[in-house]
């Protein structure tokens, strides 16, 4: 499988967060004493790829595994409930976005009835 590095993708890690952020109640936090560098964990660099892990449902994301070579079981995640996205791979920009999409509704904060 030939990866493209982040020089050569359509997005960049900076557009990656700042597309995120724009969903609603969407903050930037590094949970695990990260900092905001290429090592950060929902958006990282390894091995000069760009990579973004995302929350998916477990059948989609098998699906989404055979259908694209840039999507593979979540990298340091779980590999049942998320999945990596090299950039710059065959996924399609379209394609990220609604799939940061989708992990969004699997996150995002629930709405508390009122009784």
């Amino acid at each position: 499988m030939v990866l493209l590095s982040e020089e050569t993708s359509m997005i960049s890690r900076k557009q990656l967060i700042e597309y995120c952020l724009t969903l609603p109640q969407a903050y930037e936090d590094y949970p695990f004493d990260e900092v905001a560098d290429d090592n950060a964990t929902s958006v990282m660099r390894h091995k000069g790829e760009l990579y973004l892990n995302l929350k998916c449902d477990p059948l989609e994301a098998d699906f989404l595994r055979q259908v694209y070579k840039g999507v593979i079981p979540g990298y340091h995640m779980n590999k049942t409930h998320w999945n990596t996205i090299v950039i710059g791979s065959d996924v399609p920009e379209d394609e990220i976005k609604r799939q940061i999409g989708m992990s969004y509704d699997l996150i995002k904060p629930k709405v508390q009835k009122r009784r």
